[in-house]
Parts: C-alpha cells; sequence; structure tokens
C-alpha cells in the first residue's frame, strides 16, 4: 500500500502526551465496565430471567446477543477507531454503552433485554479497540509503557472475576437491574474525562476509504463463528445446523482473506496478522482465554452448586486470582518487561497458569479451598498477569498509527472468539464425562436419598475435572506458541526482524521490530 503521511507514521513517532497517565485513568475504567459486563450478567440472570418471563430456551440469547454483537463488530469498531480517531470512538462507545445499559436495566420483556444486550456489544466493539490503541499511541516510552500495559493487563484479566463479586453484591442486596444501571456512572466519568485529557498524536488517522465488502465478511464471518460455537454448547456438535455454522464461518472467513488481500484499502491488512511476533500474541492470548473462560465457569458452579457457596461469597472466592492477577502484571510483568524478551514472560507464564489449572484437576466434592483452590487462583492469576501484560503491549508492535485501532482489535476478536470457544468446547467435555459417571454409578443414583445427592455432586466434579485437564493442555499450547512465534528481543536489545520475507510483514513502518 502507498505510504501517506496518515499512514507512514510508526507508533511512538509523536512526543509524549503530558496528560497521558490522567487518560490511563479513564482508558482503565472504561477498560473495567467492558470486562465488568462480561460477568456481571451471568450472576443476575436467574433473577432477570424469572421477572421478564424469559424461557429456558432463550434466556442464553441474553449473554449470546452481546457476544454476537461484540466479537463480530471487533474489527468494524477498530477500523472506524483508526479513520475516526481513537478519542471520539472511545468517547461515543461509552456513550451508547450507557445508554444500552439503561435500557437494559428498565427492561420490561425479553425483546427489551435481548435488544439492549445487542447494543451492549455494538458499541462495546468500539470502545474496546479504541482504549487499547489509545494506550499504543500515548504511551511510547518503554518503561511507560510496561507500566502502563500492566495496569491494562491486570485489568483486562481481573476483571471478570470483580464482576462476579459486583454481581453478587447488587444481585442479592440490590436488585438485578443495578447490574445494568451500574455501568452509567463509569461511563459517564470516563467519558468526561477522556474529552477533556485525551490529546491523540497528530497524524494517525488512516484517511482510506473504508473496505465495505471486508466490512460485511468480516462482521458476518465471526457472527456465524461465535454462534456455532454457542450452539455446540446447547445443542450438540453433531446437531445438523451447528456444522452449517462451522462451515458458513470457514466459507466467510476465507473469502475475508481473498478480500483484504485485492482491495487496495483493506479493512484488516493482512500485515497485522502476518508479522510473526503480533500473530504469535493474537494465537497464544485466543488459546488462554479458552482455559481461563472454561476455569470461570467450572469454578463458579463449583462453588455454588457443589459446595453451597452465596453469589457473594462464590465473588470474594475469586480474589485470590485477582490478587495473583494484579501482581503478575505489575510486579512481575512490568518489571521484568524491560529487561527480559517478551516470550520469557509469555512462555512461562502461561506454564505458572497451566500449573495452577494442574492443581484444580484434583477437586473433589470436599476440597478445601485454601488448600487447593486458593494457590491454584495465585498461580493462576500469576501467570495470567505476567504473560497478558507483554500480550497486550506486543499487540500494537510495530504498526503503523493508522492500524492501531485494527490491530487491537485483533486482541480484542482473539479472546472474544476463544471464550466462546471454551464456553462451548470445555461445558462439552464436562457435561460427557458427567453423563459417563452417572452412567457407571446408576445403581448408587437409583437408590436415593443423601448417596444419590453425592452421586450427583461428584459426578459434576468429574466433570469439571476432565474439562480442566484440556485446559492444562490448552495452556501448555498457548506457551509453546508464545516461545516459538515471538521472537522480538528485550527494548533496546535490536532483536530480529520477525518475518519470514528479507523485509519483514511490516517493511513499510520504519522502526525497530523490538518489544515496547
Amino acid at each position: 500500500m502507498p505510504k501517506t503521511a496518515d499512514t507512514a507514521d510508526p507508533l511512538g513517532a509523536a512526543a509524549p502526551d503530558p496528560n497521558r497517565w490522567k487518560a490511563l485513568v479513564f482508558i482503565a475504567l472504561a477498560q473495567l465496565m467492558v470486562v465488568l459486563d462480561a460477568t456481571i450478567v451471568n450472576i443476575a440472570l436467574p433473577s432477570a430471567q424469572a421477572d421478564l418471563g424469559i424461557s429456558d430456551g432463550n434466556r442464553q440469547w441474553v449473554i449470546t446477543a452481546y457476544a454476537l454483537a461484540f466479537g463480530g463488530l471487533l474489527l468494524f469498531g477498530g477500523r472506524i477507531a483508526d479513520k475516526w480517531g481513537r478519542r471520539n470512538a472511545f468517547v461515543v462507545g461509552l456513550i451508547g454503552f450507557a445508554l444500552a445499559s439503561a435500557l437494559g436495566g428498565a427492561a420490561t420483556g425479553e425483546a427489551m433485554m435481548l435488544g439492549a444486550r445487542a447494543l451492549q456489544g455494538a458499541f462495546g466493539a468500539l470502545l474496546a479497540p479504541a482504549a487499547l490503541s489509545l494506550l499504543a499511541v500515548m504511551f511510547t516510552d518503554g518503561a511507560e509503557r510496561a507500566k502502563a500495559f500492566g495496569i491494562y493487563g491486570a485489568i483486562a484479566g481481573g476483571g471478570g472475576a470483580v464482576g462476579l463479586i459486583l454481581g453478587g453484591f447488587l444481585t442479592e442486596y440490590l436488585d438485578w437491574r443495578w447490574t445494568f444501571f451500574v455501568n452509567i456512572p463509569f461511563a459517564v466519568v470516563a467519558a468526561v474525562g477522556a474529552w477533556l485529557v485525551v490529546r491523540e498524536p497528530a497524524g494517525g488517522r488512516n484517511r482510506a476509504p473504508l473496505d465495505l465488502p471486508g466490512v460485511l465478511v468480516s462482521t458476518l464471518g465471526l457472527v456465524v463463528l461465535v454462534y456455532g460455537f454457542t450452539r455446540a454448547e446447547s445443542a450438540g456438535w453433531s446437531d445438523a445446523w451447528t456444522i452449517r455454522m462451522f462451515v458458513a464461518s470457514v466459507v466467510l472467513l476465507g473469502a475475508f482473506v481473498l478480500v483484504e488481500a485485492r482491495v487496495k484499502s483493506p479493512l484488516l491488512p493482512l500485515r497485522v496478522l502476518l508479522e510473526r511476533n503480533r500473530g504469535g500474541v493474537y494465537l497464544s492470548l485466543g488459546l488462554a482465554v479458552i482455559a481461563m473462560f472454561g476455569l470461570f465457569l467450572f469454578l463458579t458452579y463449583y462453588l455454588q452448586v457443589v459446595k453451597g457457596y452465596s453469589p457473594v461469597k462464590t465473588g470474594f472466592a475469586f480474589l485470590p486470582m485477582i490478587a495473583g492477577m494484579i501482581t503478575g502484571s505489575t510486579q512481575i510483568g512490568a518489571r521484568l518487561m524491560n529487561r527480559v524478551p517478551p516470550r520469557l514472560l509469555m512462555g512461562p507464564g502461561f506454564l505458572v497458569a497451566a500449573t495452577g489449572m494442574l492443581l484444580l484437576t484434583q477437586l473433589e466434592v470436599d476440597s478445601s479451598y485454601t488448600g487447593l483452590i486458593l494457590p491454584a487462583q495465585l498461580l493462576l492469576g500469576l501467570g495470567m498477569g505476567t504473560a497478558f501484560m507483554p500480550a497486550m503491549s506486543l499487540s500494537t508492535h510495530g504498526v503503523a498509527a493508522a492500524d492501531a485501532g485494527v490491530a487491537s482489535a485483533m486482541v480484542n476478536t482473539s479472546q472474544q472468539v476463544g471464550g466462546a470457544i471454551g464456553t462451548a468446547l470445555l461445558n462439552t467435555i464436562a457435561a460427557s464425562a458427567t453423563t459417563a459417571y452417572l452412567v457407571d454409578h446408576a445403581g448408587e443414583a437409583a437408590a436415593g436419598g443423601a448417596a444419590a445427592g453425592l452421586v450427583q455432586a461428584q459426578a459434576m466434579v468429574e466433570g469439571y475435572a476432565a474439562a480442566i485437564w484440556w485446559a492444562v493442555g490448552i495452556l501448555a499450547a498457548s506457551a509453546a506458541v508464545a516461545l516459538a512465534l515471538i521472537n522480538t528481543g528485550r527494548p533496546g536489545a535490536g532483536g530480529p526482524v520477525a518475518s519470514g520475507s528479507g523485509r519483514g510483514a511490516d517493511a513499510e513502518v520504519k522502526v525497530p521490530v523490538i518489544a515496547h
């Protein structure tokens, strides 16, 4: 693609913004709101379902409507941020998210609730890549960038667990509607603050015409893919429509690649994907999220159904993981990021997380929280926090400022698709193992009474353990991908250009291909 004044400026070319640390507060607040919303509604769903008369068959759409809109529109949202301005996209995304949240909190029926969730997902798809790309273009000094992405990574990793705590409190002591209304003050404060303090570097917008065929094919492909995994969870992997969805997604996403290779101004320039460090981040992070989403699901059910914890107590039970993530991001990742190559943080980080996951394969009905679950969560949090921070920073590794939004959107897309895969795949594995255990112990289950209840609980735990074994393997694969593909050196070390071609996938960007 020919260089222009808007596409040739690499990240870091502009002078640092004097208000960048103030801006980080509002960007982090917005990111927390988006991540909270991914889990906070889960706690409130049973109460909302009863109030609004949503059928059991349709209740999953409260989650799915958000996931489809968010996952399907992320690339479009990232490119809109590149073209329209990241601050503009950020503020509009916040305002829209707040209005959609108000609509959800005021919902009087099923249709209104599902519409509100889809709108939340759509505005979230505009907001999330704009937030990450703002960090990428505002923090250009290596040490400062490490601290900023350490904070951002801790929030991105631990916000889901915070959502469980907040959702439990709001549902138990106020009303499920407050799980929506709570977004409004977050959004208003973040929008006003961002409008006042965020100043983007000049010359970072992409003025090329919008790739409408790419928008259409990518959005349809991602929506169909996410829906396929969501349907697989409820209808099964062999269901005819599930298979059709996967086939359609392959065709649509294949067509998207062909379109992007041919059009003059692609929605997602293939150079963003083909540079091995960024590609390694997208793939390893997507795999890791598959494992983490499954863990949140299984631990929540284990603590509430098997151990009898209340929603609030369940939320607090996730605090060690949050503490581990914050420590891993801000105290380990941020401190070492400028001293060691990113792969030596990401690979070992994912392996430490896999070790914590490995402990959870030993779950029993009467397992001790302090003896097993707490240390496992600490290891998971430390490992994921350490790995997330350099991953978030490398997501815009060496990319032109005009492509920062869409590069950031790819991180969110990999996590969103990973979450959909994790929920469907691991839940299916768990359900199959649970059914097999019940078949093997049918006689005990038929006896009734306390014995039958114990068999049922043990069957659930057997299912969770079987799925967690898969999560261990997935985290190990994530570590292998990070160690094999990410070959950039530590800042200042002059790491190698990470491309199979002589000039590198991002040859038009005149910056050293090193970690930020």
